[in-house]
């Protein structure tokens, strides 16, 4: 039975919420040289849930690759992407504040989707999991998206937001996961690691 497994994301969120599941893990993060930001490219008229679908399994890929390029001990490797969707429309990581403002305009007063694929891989096995949430904002000024972009919150954030963070204050409804919503959702990721032999 694997001792602990190998989380492959540099969030600090996914690592707060993999502890609260008191599961033992190593960082197995990328190489200077390695590209990881490419691997979040959107396909022309790519779907949300097969972009996060495949985005998180294009992570595994580059994971499992750089376990055995370092010729680590072998253990099962943790990957999660996570995207805001509203429609068809993808919301990835904002550019910039201005990007994140625009992000942050357009989901104003309504309900999108927060999509978090998690896949696990043991040896030649791999588990997936997809959460799918919805969050509906209220109406947003103008003065509040600009304090909230200042804030400096939304960078590096699916959708310009943190829902652990200060727009917290103007969410009015959430139905789904909320640590899906933060980036892990724990129900799903407590099922894969299970199935990769992961006592809980």
């Amino acid at each position: 039975m694997p001792e602990f497994i190998y989380l492959a994301s540099q969030s600090p969120r996914r690592r707060q919420l993999l502890e609260q599941l008191g599961v033992r893990y190593e960082l197995l993060l990328p190489d200077a040289d390695e590209d990881a930001e490419s691997l979040e490219a959107v396909l022309r008229n790519e779907a949300p849930t097969a972009y996060v679908q495949r985005v998180t399994g294009l992570k595994l890929d580059a994971a499992v690759a750089r376990m055995k390029r370092r010729k680590l001990p072998p253990a099962p490797i943790l990957c999660s992407d996570t995207t805001v969707a509203m429609g068809r429309v993808i919301y990835g990581k904002p550019d910039d504040a201005r990007d994140a403002a625009r992000m942050l305009g357009e989901l104003s007063g309504g309900t999108h989707r927060v999509l978090t694929a998690v896949a696990v891989q043991a040896g030649r096995r791999r588990f997936e999991a997809l959460s799918s949430s919805r969050v509906s904002f209220d109406e947003l000024s103008a003065a509040e998206i600009r304090a909230y972009v200042a804030s400096g919150e939304p960078m590096g954030k699916a959708g310009a937001y943190a829902v652990q963070g200060r727009v917290a204050m103007h969410i009015s409804r959430i139905n789904g996961s909320y640590s899906g919503i933060m980036g892990l959702p724990l129900r799903e990721t407590a099922l894969l690691l299970k199935a990769a032999g992961i006592r809980l």
